[in-house]
């Protein structure tokens, strides 16, 4: 199966459904079941301790997987998350954008299964490690 959505238009829909974060977020590649994806890391998604913030992660986890279904499906704004578990493994680097490779596991009619894994971009050793299911709206 291809994918449906390449990065010029899964940046459009994300820009023009998101436009609150939109821009925060740059699709760097898309293949058949997976995107790579890159958080713009600011002051604003970091915390105490010189690191970027848990929920930052899980929202860089959370769209990876959102645009991976979305390449193979078609723009389905109404596609939403109905599961999550994140680990958070080592502690990202401050002053480097985010990366995370997001690939889909199982995509039925009605369910999405995917992992994310997040890394400091730069680096090849993973920072948080993600399981997400999404719910596919009807047709």
């Amino acid at each position: 199966m291809q994918p449906v959505m390449d990065v010029a238009a899964l940046t459009a829909f994300l820009l023009s459904a998101f436009p609150q974060v939109g821009e925060e977020f740059v699709v760097e590649e898309v293949a058949p079941m997976r995107v790579r994806v890159r958080l713009a890391v600011t002051d604003r998604h970091l915390r105490p301790g010189g690191t970027v913030s848990g929920p930052s992660m899980f929202a860089l986890a959370d769209v990876g997987i959102y645009l991976a279904v979305l390449a193979m499906i078609g723009p389905k704004a109404l596609a939403v998350t109905t599961n999550c578990s994140i680990d958070f493994m080592r502690k990202p680097a401050a002053g480097r954008d985010l990366i995370c490779e997001a690939r889909l596991l199982k995509l039925g009619r009605v369910l999405a299964v995917g992992d994310a894994m997040i890394r400091s971009d730069g680096s090849d050793e993973i920072v948080a490690r993600a399981s997400l299911t999404y719910s596919i709206p009807p047709k």
